[in-house]
């Protein structure tokens, strides 16, 4: 989870005029003009390559441009996409895929399997130096040997011919086909690239989806334009426009304007368009299979203290959830009392969860040695830029913490691309955070995210047990058997209290009645290829 040139694009309507505060975008799009579906990035995209991008925002724009071997539907599960069928064998640890004959990329040259084998092979290289690759096809036979650099190949990656690849895994994953849905896992054309380097403008940007990028403007907005030899059929859309606007006040402005066709609004605005009849009708609410945070780095490396598990449980008793989501969110978000959202196998509506409990924080934080929080200095509390409602949440959760414990938090508000880069290297001592689905399976939120050395496990939590009831579950077929193995991995996780669930996500957006054609899963609207709008 993200640079580029500019070119003009063809038969876009759109007006140049002044510029907006907040690193908003310059370019003012007509209301209503043609056919153009013109929605906001809430912050600048972090990256222009699916092969390196980790964040949901930037997701949702590159997924109108790059594809891979499957899809998610509707219905939320796995579908064909570039490959046109599949068969499972050897008891579930090989996948041979089909590939469609007749995909283009944008470029106009076809799609065949050996693009897939370089692509993956690109995002294991040393120049990419992807953080995903290893999180979504660490799976596959010999991927890790050569992004260790062990290997200058993928072994489990065989390019049977043009149309067919063989894939090789590990173990049994019943969770497989949905990582491969991750944009990691997306086709680039070789040719438009610099090397195996990051990509870092649209001439670059050639994949196989319903749009092609056009132009980008840095911090202002990303151009898009219908494919017209689109395999799955032109798009009604003739564009797409993507403004950057980070300022939640200013996308809801615009939007009442006419400026924008959809808007993703704060939960503190939700109320206002309530009782608005000109918009009320307009918004709707989604559910997300999505967790809200707070992260304790545990290694104690930049502040000692969370290494004692009795100040993390502290700490945990000391946040009042339900508070935030009463109070804050006026009941609009759920207070999370497990790990794993609604909507994934294996959710829980209760946990071994922490109860809040200011009382026992206290004594807690006592037996610790720091009581009423002395001897506890300052630590900073990260959260990132561009959604007043993590701000908010943040504030909050400052003020209970000094409240009931008298620990000092020092808010550190942070754009998101130099979040997501502390986030890597593991420097945020203590944070606010969300963790969405990739996939619906409850490996997406445990071991992909707790288990020692997994990919996510930015903040050095390490528990035995947890990572053995995890591993054993991770490579069973059977839900029966590996649910309740899960289970206990959650409340042991939960105890540990290195993440302390705070809400489960819900989204509330206002989308225009010209908007016809979208389609949805638990994760987003899908790639805007039915979409169309109406006079």
């Amino acid at each position: 989870m993200m640079r580029a040139s500019l070119l003009v694009v063809a038969g876009l309507a759109a007006l140049l005029v002044g510029g907006c505060a907040k690193g908003d975008f310059k370019e003012k799009a007509s209301q209503g003009s043609g056919n153009v579906l013109r929605y906001p990035l809430n912050t600048v995209p972090t990256t222009l390559d699916p092969g390196v991008v980790q964040d949901g925002d930037t997701i949702d724009a590159l997924q109108q441009v790059y594809e891979g071997l499957v899809t998610w539907g509707e219905d939320n599960q796995p579908k064909p996409l570039l490959a046109e069928s599949w068969e499972i064998l050897d008891g579930g640890k090989t996948y041979v895929f089909t590939i469609r004959k007749g995909v283009k990329f944008h470029n106009g040259r076809e799609v065949k399997a050996e693009d897939f084998k370089w692509s993956w092979e690109r995002a294991c290289a040393s120049e990419l130096a992807s953080e995903t690759i290893t999180a979504y096809l660490g799976d596959v036979v010999g991927l890790m040997d050569m992004k260790e650099g062990k290997a200058d190949s993928i072994s489990g990656v065989t390019v049977v011919d043009d149309y067919t690849l063989k894939v090789e895994i590990d173990k049994p994953r019943p969770y497989f086909l949905g990582k491969l849905t991750y944009l990691v896992s997306a086709v680039v054309a070789k040719e438009a690239l610099d090397g195996k380097n990051e990509i870092r403008n649209v001439e670059q940007m050639v994949g196989t989806g319903p749009f092609k990028a056009t132009s980008y403007e840095p911090a202002q907005m990303l151009k898009l334009a219908a494919n017209e030899d689109y395999h799955g059929g032109r798009p009604a859309l003739d564009a797409i426009e993507r403004p950057v606007i980070t300022d939640s006040a200013t996308r809801l402005n615009k939007y009442r304007t006419g400026e924008l066709d959809l808007c993703y609004i704060q939960r503190q605005d939700v109320k206002g368009i309530q009782e608005d009849p000109k918009f009320a009708s307009q918004l709707t609410f989604y559910s997300r299979p999505s967790i809200y945070y707070v992260g304790i780095n545990v290694t104690g490396k930049d502040y000692a203290a969370f290494k004692d598990i009795r100040v993390r449980q502290a700490i945990a008793m000391a946040i009042d959830r339900e508070r935030i989501a009463k109070d804050i969110f006026g009941g609009i978000n759920e207070p999370a009392y497990s790990i794993v959202p609604p909507g994934v196998l294996g959710h829980r509506e209760k946990g071994a969860f922490i109860p809040y409990d200011p009382v026992k924080a206290k004594q807690l934080l006592a037996e610790a040695g720091y009581p009423d929080g002395k001897g506890l200095p300052p630590v900073e509390f990260r959260f990132r830029d561009g959604q007043r409602d993590v701000s908010l949440v943040a504030e909050e959760i400052v003020s209970q913490l000094k409240t009931n414990l008298n620990i000092t938090l020092n808010p550190r508000i942070t754009e998101w691309k130099a979040y997501l880069e502390r986030y890597n290297k593991g420097q945020n001592a203590i944070y606010h955070m969300r963790w969405a689905a990739d996939y619906l399976d409850p490996q997406n939120f445990l071991s992909h995210m707790l288990a020692t050395g997994s990919p996510e496990n930015h903040h050095g939590y390490s528990n035995p047990r947890f990572d053995a009831l995890c591993a054993e579950a991770d490579a069973m077929l059977d839900n029966d058997k590996r649910l309740p193995l899960y289970a206990e991995a959650e409340d042991i996780a939960l105890q540990d209290a290195t993440w302390i669930p705070i809400y489960f996500q819900r989204d509330a957006e206002l989308i225009n009645p010209r908007v016809k054609g979208l389609r949805d899963s638990l994760f987003g609207h899908l790639p805007h290829t039915t979409v169309r709008l109406e006079k």
